[in-house]
């Protein structure tokens, strides 16, 4: 099966994809003896031989964590400032990278893990693989919101996918919420929900599919087994596609009908051609606005008495 060769350099733990194509620009990559230069290159590890800085690459074993992201990691492996990062939480020498992201603010379940592969069939919409978050707003949610939210709503990068809200309940004068969706965008349940009016206290994901924190404490993780995610290698064999109404979900705003111009304004509105040649289409009425009355007595004085 072939790749690309930056991707493939970066599911072998070799660097990023961005630093792999930086390698593959200086000519540090060989494919079967020959340095290749050009980006989007692709090689099939199964046939090809493949080096870097003339050590033969080879591909790594596949390892797969959950993890529960306590608050204030950055789900990142690059961070300049020197923050908390959650790899940091996981004991592995192999490079691994967190499959789609939470935001700092944001704890809960995250998978980590050198597989590209599958970390693309679980983060990307297309495959719609659910998570299962947790949320807690202030104040109350009206019935109308939540209906808002589970059609979708429209953001600054489309509209989201319907979502399914359930188990609202209060805690204080705050409400809890669960919410089931399977896209990923950046901090998309925070602007779903201000989009609506309401405001999150608090983002908590728990489950990815059938994978669960339960009993997993903040800050710790686990190996997980090749067959608790069944589900997501299902999805890539069987050449997942789309529902018609998750697909449906997704399109883009539609352009609003241009607005009829008025006479005088330079253009005209088409026509619709008549029904038959024989039929007088009837006279259409003057546009724009109807002309001025005239001021004053508009009938005739009658003569007075002539004087004397």
């Amino acid at each position: 099966m072939q790749e690309r060769l930056h991707k493939y350099l970066a599911h072998c733990g070799i660097a990023s994809r961005r630093e792999c194509e930086t390698l593959i620009e200086e000519g540090r990559v060989e494919v079967n003896g020959s340095v290749v230069t050009r980006q989007g290159t692709k090689v099939d590890p199964g046939v090809d031989t493949i080096a870097v800085d003339g050590e033969m690459v080879k591909a790594e074993r596949k390892v797969y964590y959950l993890v529960n992201k306590p608050r204030g990691y950055l789900c990142t492996n690059d961070d300049e400032r020197g923050r908390p990062r959650v790899v940091d939480l996981v004991r592995e020498d192999k490079r691994i990278y967190t499959v789609g992201r939470l935001d700092e603010d944001s704890e809960g379940l995250i998978l980590l893990t050198n597989d590209g592969t599958l970390a693309n069939v679980i983060s990307h919409p297309r495959y719609e693989v659910d998570k299962t978050y947790k949320l807690l707003i202030r104040g109350n949610v009206h019935p109308d919101s939540v209906r808002k939210v589970e059609q979708g709503v429209w953001l600054s990068d489309g509209k989201t996918a319907p979502a399914h809200v359930r188990r609202i309940t209060r805690k204080g004068p705050n409400t809890l919420v669960t919410v089931t969706l399977w896209e990923g965008r950046n901090r998309e349940l925070r602007r779903i929900f201000a989009k609506v009016g309401m405001r999150v206290q608090s983002l908590e994901r728990t489950a990815i599919g059938p994978l669960r924190t339960d009993g997993l404490p903040a800050g710790a993780f686990r190996r997980v087994d090749t067959r608790e995610l069944a589900f997501a290698f299902a999805r890539l064999k069987s050449g997942w596609r789309p529902t018609a109404k998750k697909k449906a979900a997704t399109k883009k705003r539609p352009a609003r009908p241009a607005k009829p111009t008025q006479a005088g304004s330079g253009t005209t509105t088409p026509s619709t051609p008549s029904t038959s040649s024989s039929t007088r289409a009837a006279p259409s009425k003057p546009r724009g606005r109807p002309a001025p009355k005239p001021r004053g007595r508009t009938a005739p004085r009658r003569p007075g008495r002539p004087r004397a």
